[in-house]
């Protein structure tokens, strides 16, 4: 494949995955759009995107736009090159207006990590953890709308342990992501590639996270529970209230249809084990 001129569009780790694979078949992105820095944590502590330390570790020219909305964001990216082949999408977390989606020769293409249409928006991966038993990964080109673009190629991922914990579902479905991008980019880039519309008909939507999500319902199945805690383990994390206090389930099982927590946070604490949260409150 002849070496072409890209932008990337990204945020979170997931977009590192896929920048690291792409790194290592000797394509490094000529300009990286990400989003701004933002307070995190309970300090609420002002921290780059996962995708702007990568771009400055790998002395990648980067952008921070606070809209991709304003039709002049066209001359700001285009400052650094006037002939971009393609862009590269991959967990930004903005909808890309069309003035932007049209800049490249090749258009833009997206990697999505879900069988689209099921999980169009912002948390496939956690929510399949939570409503499926199977999930895999799309390439498609972006269009204006919320993932209803055509699809380039989709593939299944065979995930042995379900429910996965989201970090390592998220692994796998980036390692993946990354490989089918690599099989079709060369046709894309020629011009061979075919891409078919989605079928909307058949569609499912995902929402943003937000912290009420992940509180558990103790009185519901464990299966149900274990999902949970599982597809929130990297945030905001499953809780539940013990005494007005938050306590954050970081690990658990479910044996016999029983759900037993392993590792957990109690709120103002560090994490430990269950048995010692117990131990501690007869204390």
């Amino acid at each position: 494949m002849n070496k072409f001129t890209w932008a990337f569009f990204g945020t979170s780790n997931f977009s590192v995955m896929i920048l690291d694979r792409m790194k290592a078949s000797g394509l490094m992105p000529n300009l990286i759009v990400t989003t701004e820095d933002k307070p995190k944590g309970r300090k609420l502590v002002i921290t780059p995107p996962e995708v702007k330390t990568w771009a400055i570790k790998e002395g990648v020219t980067f952008i921070q736009p606070k809209s991709l909305k304003d039709p002049v964001i066209i001359d700001e990216i285009k400052k650094y090159s006037l002939d971009f082949d393609l862009f590269l999408v991959a967990s930004y977390g903005k909808i890309i207006p069309a003035h932007v989606l049209d800049i490249p020769k090749r258009k833009t293409i997206n990697v999505h990590p879900s069988l689209l249409p099921k999980l169009r928006g912002a948390s496939p991966i956690q929510t399949s953890i939570i409503t499926e038993d199977e999930t895999g990964v799309t390439i498609m080109r972006l269009d204006p709308g919320m993932d209803t673009g055509p699809i380039i190629s989709q593939r299944k991922v065979e995930v042995s342990d379900w429910p996965p914990y989201e970090a390592d579902l998220e692994k796998i479905l980036a390692e993946e992501s990354g490989k089918l991008l690599l099989e079709i980019l060369p046709n894309w880039m020629d011009g061979t590639q075919q891409e078919i519309p989605q079928n909307n008909e058949e569609a499912t939507f995902t929402k943003k996270i937000n912290k009420e999500d992940a509180e558990l319902d103790l009185s519901l199945s464990s299966d149900h529970n274990l999902r949970k805690i599982r597809a929130f383990h990297i945030w905001p994390g499953a809780f539940f209230f013990d005494n007005g206090k938050r306590v954050i389930v970081k690990r658990a099982r479910v044996e016999n249809n029983l759900l037993i927590l392993e590792r957990v946070v109690p709120e103002g604490k560090k994490e430990m084990d269950y048995q010692s949260y117990l131990n501690g409150k007869k204390s």
